[in-house]
């Protein structure tokens, strides 16, 4: 029997309504005195539950409500359009962290790893039970909000080089290492203690020897019980809600691994789910958001990608052009997406990745969104980011550039999928460019600003708004995107219109020829901090990275002070930095455990070299940084925190 929906809406010229439901869209008819509707057959209770109304314009979705409808069975259903009941509020969709949709809203809040974490029931690792005492210092110094990297698994070879978090093998699965083990009913022996002993002891994360040892440990509980739990009601839940990647998953880890037994990955699975599910809603009830992190890639030998290749193109690789970080440019190994076959779907496998990150977070941080717009691609012939080119693009054809009278070796490279056409070398060959006369120098570079900066705007604009309304719709998670590198005009642009988030930090300004940004100007739709998990920590950044003339100059055209800056980030100085960015108008001030604890004297690390926690130049960096503190030191540090509380006050973005 089939269901009619219908609902009232006045549209204007160009304007079309559309049901989504169950992840398709349905495109709805007009009937009279604004009145739309369409009939479905064969509906479901679970397509009921969840649904929404979209209106769309030349193919771009340009209004969504402020929450989905749920109905019980009924021949028609007559649905009123669901605005934003709060006034002022900046965004076109509900969240589920309430505090967010608070016209006015400015949370401060704290970045770091679950790796890094450190406690005293530890196993040499950060874990998910380590979580809530996390909590409970944001609370004690009010602060709103929680960032973590990916925690998906990442495990390939079961050594150190799989301690990369944004290189799963799966988007759907968590990593065991997180999993602590007196919660899954193992009993440590004393051998057992007292290696936990020794690991929890070291500065730095023994990722081998941690991992091998919660493998041991784990797969011997699960020979003694692994069946009896599975056979739970409370696991059977867990399958059947998460059947659509788990089956993949365990028989790729037990390919991986030589194992004949592919159920003990899905009961590790169901048991570090229950864990972080856990801490989530002790952050929920503590009024504190854990903000999850969304890589940009996914390995070519992950479980999407040996399942699913129609998804990718496995004859590429995604990276980053020349900037900040790397003078050749990044190559990360990642296949590209192919955007035209997730299309077919409505980008279903998006909206499966994006829902189970809803399970446990209340925001997420898009990384490299521009990847969304496009991505720098990389012929897997070639292994430097250097060689790259943008993907989708428009490439200039061969008779412009003969046009031009400009030579294509050196200075152009073709594109792998349109024979003919050729994209600006982003680095171009020094001796070729040596041989052009002033004229056709100029030509060139007039080409290469032109692609690069204008050629595309309207084109990625609606690649990126082909994807993001309808993605951004299917969770309540508060978007925040990584907008750092070669930023064309059409992203912020795109970003203000969707609500998301940009990322501003002082040392990567986004205004062309300016030394530093100033955190007073930053965009109140944006987070702001003092560096990323790519960079060096703040300590760090003065003592080493700045010369004498530079110090001197942030210290008095930013900070405002006269005379010499010191030549050591004192704590003074770096709580005056910090209070910078805490008063400035962003939204979300989420500043790493490391700036925060740097801030005094007796708290901070006495080897801040030990901090940084990616090197991305390194393509075989370790990620191994661990807190110099236990979270049971640090919820006791009853001064220090009382100074973070009255700064986050003062700042007037205390917690409510």
């Amino acid at each position: 029997m089939g269901v009619t929906f219908s609902i009232e809406y006045h549209t204007v010229w160009g304007e079309n309504l559309l049901l989504v439901a169950a992840d398709r869209k349905y495109p709805m008819s007009y009937c009279n005195d604004g009145i739309w509707s369409v009939t479905l057959e064969n509906v479901s209770k679970s397509l009921l539950a969840d649904y929404t109304y979209i209106v769309e314009r030349d193919g771009l979705i340009v209004r969504t409500e402020w929450r989905h409808h749920s109905s019980a069975f009924a021949p028609e259903i007559r649905d009123s359009w669901i605005d934003c009941p709060v006034s002022g509020c900046l965004f076109p969709r509900e969240h589920r962290f309430k505090a967010f949709d608070t016209p006015e809203f400015r949370g401060a809040g704290v970045a770091i790893p679950v790796f890094s974490l450190r406690s005293e029931n530890d196993f040499g690792v950060g874990e998910f039970n380590d979580i809530p005492m996390l909590v409970d210092w944001a609370v004690a110094t009010g602060q709103s909000i929680i960032q973590i990297l990916p925690i998906n698994d990442t495990i390939r070879t079961h050594t150190w080089l799989d301690s990369y978090p944004y290189n799963p093998v799966s988007s759907f699965a968590l990593h065991p290492q997180y999993a602590n083990l007196q919660a899954m009913g193992i009993r440590l022996s004393r051998e057992d203690k007292a290696l936990q002993k020794e690991l929890n002891s070291l500065r730095q994360i023994d990722y081998e020897r941690v991992n091998n040892a919660k493998d041991r440990l784990m797969r011997a509980r699960f020979a003694e019980c692994g069946a009896a739990e599975m056979a739970s009601t409370a696991y059977r839940r867990f399958y059947k809600r998460n059947v659509f990647w788990i089956d993949e998953y365990s028989e790729f880890c037990a390919g991986r691994d030589g194992s004949d037994s592919p159920a003990y990955y899905r009961w590790l699975q169901y048991h570090l789910d229950v864990q972080l599910s856990k801490a989530c809603a002790y952050a929920m009830r503590k009024g504190v958001a854990l903000k999850g992190d969304l890589p940009i890639g996914v390995s070519r030998d992950s479980v999407e990608a040996r399942n699913h290749p129609e998804l990718f193109n496995l004859d590429s690789q995604t990276g980053a052009p020349p900037d900040f970080f790397s003078d050749e440019g990044q190559n990360w190994g990642f296949p590209t997406y192919n955007w035209e076959e997730m299309a077919k779907d409505d980008y279903a496998w998006w909206k499966a990745r994006l829902r189970k990150m809803a399970e446990y977070f209340s925001a997420f941080r898009i990384d490299h969104i521009l990847g969304w717009f496009r991505i720098w691609e990389i012929p897997s012939q070639y292994s430097s980011g250097a060689m790259g080119h943008f993907n989708p693009a428009m490439p200039y054809s061969s008779a412009e550039i003969e046009t031009a009278g400009l030579p294509f070796d050196g200075l152009f490279i073709e594109d792998p999928r349109m024979q003919g056409c050729w994209h600006p070398r982003i680095i171009p060959d020094k001796a070729v460019l040596g041989t052009l006369d002033d004229w056709h120098r100029t030509v060139y570079e007039g080409m290469c600003e032109d692609f690069f900066y204008h050629r595309h705007n309207d084109f990625w604009k609606r690649c990126a708004l082909t994807k993001l309304p309808e993605l951004l719709s299917a969770t309540g998670m508060l978007a925040c995107g990584e907008d750092l590198g070669m930023i064309p005009a059409c992203v912020p642009e795109v970003m203000r219109s969707q609500s998301i988030l940009s990322f501003e930090m002082q040392r990567m300004p986004k205004e062309y020829g300016v030394e530093w940004g100033n955190p007073a100007d930053y965009p109140y739709l944006s987070v702001c901090s003092t560096s990323s998990h790519d960079m060096s920590s703040l300590r760090m950044w003065w003592n080493t990275e700045l010369d004498t003339a530079a110090r001197n100059r942030y210290y008095n055209n930013v900070l405002g002070f006269e005379g010499e800056a010191p030549s050591e980030a004192t704590p003074g100085l770096i709580r005056q930095i910090l209070m910078r960015h805490l008063e400035s108008p962003s939204m979300l001030v989420i500043l790493p455990l490391q700036d925060w604890t740097a801030m005094d004297a007796d708290v901070r690390s006495d080897r801040p070299e030990d901090e940084r926690i990616n090197l991305p130049s390194n393509p075989r960096n370790y990620w191994r940084y661990r807190m110099h503190i236990t979270l049971e030191q640090l919820n006791n540090l009853k001064a220090f925190n009382r100074d973070i509380a009255l700064m986050i006050v003062k700042s007037d973005r205390r917690k409510k």
